[in-house]
């Protein structure tokens, strides 16, 4: 289990910075890594339907007659109804959505935990070093680890891994 603090390490590490103590420290290593770590892992959190990043919500009508997006959801990626803002709009009562949420770094599978280490790397890589050189290797280095942990994370068992509701399927039977 990772903390933030690990991670912001590794990333340094792979930069060839020494690793950080606190994320309070005045050094800018600590202040990067203060400033970039939440929003660097909430974008990546949010670009890929990560399995260990997903929960399932059952929503029931606010008073003002639309359902509320709750607060630790960075992408819902099914709903029954139209999303705008952070609402969602439909004519049932109750509806069911799956999300990406925002988790804790110690919740991080390794491979992922990994990829974040690099994405922050590329990010701190110019402001710390200006060295464009290796910013192009943690690039090459992040995609390849990208492709990776999605081969994985899609790979993992899933237990309701089975099609319902579908219309070729149920005519077959």
């Amino acid at each position: 289990m990772q903390t933030k603090i690990d991670l912001c390490s590794m990333a340094l590490l792979k930069l060839g910075e020494k690793p950080i103590q606190s994320l309070n420290d005045d050094n800018p290593a600590s202040q990067l890594s203060r400033t970039l770590f939440n929003p660097v892992v909430d974008t990546l959190l949010a670009s890929h339907p990560w399995r260990f990043a997903c929960k399932h919500f059952d929503l029931a009508k606010s008073t003002d007659g639309n359902f509320i997006i709750p607060g630790e959801c960075l992408r819902v990626l099914r709903c029954g109804g139209n999303i705008v803002g952070n609402r969602i709009i439909s004519d049932n009562d109750t509806i069911s959505i799956t999300a990406i949420i925002r988790i804790d770094a110690q919740q991080f599978p390794a491979y992922f935990s990994s990829l974040v280490a690099t994405k922050l790397a590329m990010e701190f890589c110019i402001p710390l070093t200006g060295d464009q050189s290796v910013f192009r290797m943690l690039a090459a280095l992040y995609e390849s680890e990208l492709q990776s942990a999605k081969f994985i994370d899609s790979t993992a068992s899933n237990p309701d891994n089975r099609i319902n509701n579908f219309s070729l399927i149920n005519a077959r039977f």
